[in-house]
């Protein structure tokens, strides 16, 4: 994570971070957080980080006035908001990674949806609890409305925090219309909302994807709060943004020079407070690794036994069906079961220490294969690479990186 600053729409000077990848750079996002919340807030930071995982830089940044960026709260609009959107592509593009997708949350998903269509680098966009009336915000602080147009200004108390709000970003967001801006887009649209908001009713999200001309797509967040403030939301909406954007953004990764190696498995620490870990193969392959419930994870991936076991029961069906297609036998599906547990070494043919491991494999072969097929499909299971590795051991080399 790299802590940047870049000039706002009015040359003042926004505090950032930009989240990129530690493996190949495939492309580059925004991230525009909700009102009056800042860069920081968990949904941001989560789901910038799981997309980093997935090869994708995030840029995400304090509006004016918010969080770490200077000037004035009291000074801004829903149109200063948008310009800082399109302050930040400019940034971007002047490092020579110009944005191809925006994402924006509540308020910042509106701001998006104003000022994605004067952003040409752009590609895909994507709103996450987004109003269709940015004036919808107002409904905060109502009560503070009439002083706000009597003195120019006011403080409203939102979230337990104080801030000053001016006569002119009511009057700006009030008549703000982003219909025009929704139908002359331009850019795939995904549409996350959650059925269940009770701060921006999913009849917004209704309402854009309605505007929107194709492509455009919606997914729902389920059971989501409206801050995505579960870590397993956040999770789930940065995977269905990094599939979708597939769709219409170039993420496939440059292609490695001849001789290098197979690649690197990464494991990087996605929960400190638990187990949960991103799991990636080079810049294309990602998942998640876990411990279960009773063992103080959150059961969110398979536990790291559960992928060795997958290694040995996909080797081991990969085997089987090359050397049935090489002869051409009558093999129409194989499926592998395999099961772990320690088992005490006198227990085994083995010999070794007290406590062995032992992986147990069950094999399905389905088609009219002969009684002489089958019995030599299953010699040819032990000749699967990892079950040679398991049995013969391996060594281990560690050593402490900067």
């Amino acid at each position: 994570m790299e802590r940047i600053t870049f000039e706002g729409a009015h040359g003042t000077p926004l505090a950032a971070r930009l989240d990129m990848p530690e493996g190949p750079h495939l492309t580059t996002a925004i991230f525009a957080h909700c009102f009056s919340c800042t860069k920081d807030i968990a949904a941001a930071r989560r789901i910038a980080q799981r997309l980093a995982g997935m090869g994708i830089a995030v840029l995400r940044f304090d509006f004016t006035g918010l969080g770490h960026s200077e000037g004035e709260f009291a000074n801004t609009t829903f149109t200063s908001n948008a310009g800082d959107l399109k302050a930040a592509a400019a940034y971007l593009e002047a490092r020579g990674m110009a944005p191809t997708l925006m994402i924006g949350h509540s308020l910042g998903g509106a701001a998006v949806l104003k000022s994605a269509g004067e952003v040409d680098s752009l590609k895909a966009v994507v709103t996450i609890g987004a109003p269709f009336e940015p004036g919808h915000v107002t409904h905060h602080f109502a009560d503070a409305l009439p002083r706000i147009e009597a003195e120019g200004m006011a403080p409203v108390d939102l979230g337990g925090r104080s801030f000053c709000i001016g006569r002119d970003f009511v009057e700006d967001v009030l008549k703000a219309d982003l219909a025009p801006h929704i139908a002359n887009l331009r850019k795939a649209l995904l549409v996350l909302h959650a059925p269940r908001d009770s701060v921006v009713g999913i009849d917004n999200a209704t309402r854009i994807f309605m505007a929107a001309r194709h492509p455009k797509s919606f997914v729902t967040l389920d059971d989501a709060d409206h801050l995505v403030s579960r870590a397993a939301d956040a999770e789930y909406a940065a995977e269905v943004i990094a599939a979708w954007a597939g769709r219409y953004i170039e993420l496939r990764p440059p292609a490695p020079p001849p001789g290098a190696p197979e690649g690197v498995v990464r494991a990087s620490e996605a929960d400190p407070d638990g187990f949960l870990q991103d799991i990636s193969h080079g810049p294309r392959h990602h998942t998640l690794a876990d411990e279960p419930l009773a063992y103080g994870g959150t059961d969110r991936g398979m536990s790291p036994y559960g992928f060795l076991s997958a290694a040995l029961a996909a080797c081991t069906s990969m085997t089987i069906r090359m050397y049935a297609r090489r002869k051409e036998w009558p093999l129409e599906h194989v499926s592998v079961d395999v099961t772990h547990e320690k088992v005490h070494a006198q227990d085994s043919d083995l010999t070794g220490p007290n406590r062995i491991d032992r992986f147990t494999r069950r094999i399905r072969l389905e088609g009219p294969l002969d009684a002489g097929q089958r019995a030599r499909l299953l010699d040819i299971a032990d000749r699967c690479p990892v079950h040679k590795t398991l049995e013969a051991g391996a060594r281990v080399e560690t050593a402490l990186i900067d």
